[in-house]
């Protein structure tokens, strides 16, 4: 039974949190029951559920104590939802910016809004911006990601509920691809999973393997033909 389960983040920092359905890979998101628990529980950043919220608290925090960290920033939002104010995401790239020891991931299905306001943004160095193509039909996501300022830019095809078919890496240095976990799983297929990593590999973009997926995720590992991929983004690597 294999285990090893790759994890992206080491912290996760929430300046917001809930958020909206807006395509396929929403119908059995995880951050849903995850904020409805912490509700139930009664903490208070969660006392909304699910509703999307912001939170300026989180503006000021402080990141000094920590040692360099790969930080994902809204893992339980989206910071480019149509409800989040660009001078509030304005003010979160300035907090990333401001703690140059770290790696931050932003992820965000909601594409067009970021490349709306590509020019409207001062694009850290040590920010990793990432867009989410859970199916073919999203692919145009990574057209908009390479269109901005970023520096780092990645792609995660998960939770991958299709063959990609050609996908077009120029300038995305890292690919993610997963299974859909849960219950409720939609299972992934082993020939769309080779298939993108033919793809990066030929495009000079490293493929990263995060899971099978399935229920318990644990049970089925993310080992492709026996081998990890692993080759997740090192912290001191890209802030030289």
């Amino acid at each position: 039974m294999n285990r090893n389960i790759t994890e992206w983040s080491e912290i996760s920092w929430n300046p917001t949190t809930g958020c909206t359905p807006i395509s396929m890979g929403c119908a059995n998101c995880y951050a849903i029951p995850r904020a409805e628990k912490m509700q139930f529980d009664g903490v208070s950043k969660y006392s909304g559920g699910f509703k999307l919220t912001l939170h300026p608290g989180q503006l000021s925090r402080n990141f000094d104590d920590l040692k360099p960290s790969r930080i994902f920033v809204n893992s339980m939002s989206d910071l480019f939802h149509k409800d989040v104010p660009l001078e509030f995401i304005q003010k979160v790239f300035e907090v990333i910016a401001a703690n140059p020891k770290h790696l931050f991931l932003v992820l965000t299905k909601r594409a067009e809004i970021m490349y709306q306001y590509r020019n409207d943004l001062i694009w850290p160095s040590n920010l990793l911006m990432g867009v989410t193509v859970e199916h073919a039909e999203y692919k145009h996501r990574i057209d908009l990601l390479r269109d901005t300022k970023a520096i780092y830019k990645v792609v995660f095809f998960e939770p991958l509920l299709s063959e990609m078919g050609d996908v077009d890496l120029t300038g995305i240095q890292w690919a993610f691809i997963g299974g859909e976990s849960g219950p409720g799983f939609r299972g992934v297929r082993s020939a769309w999973v080779r298939s993108l990593k033919d793809r990066c590999d030929s495009q000079g973009c490293t493929f990263v393997f995060k899971q099978w997926g399935g229920y318990p995720r644990e049970k089925y590992g993310c080992r492709l033909d026996g081998i990890y991929y692993q080759d997740i983004p090192k912290v001191e690597s890209c802030l030289g």
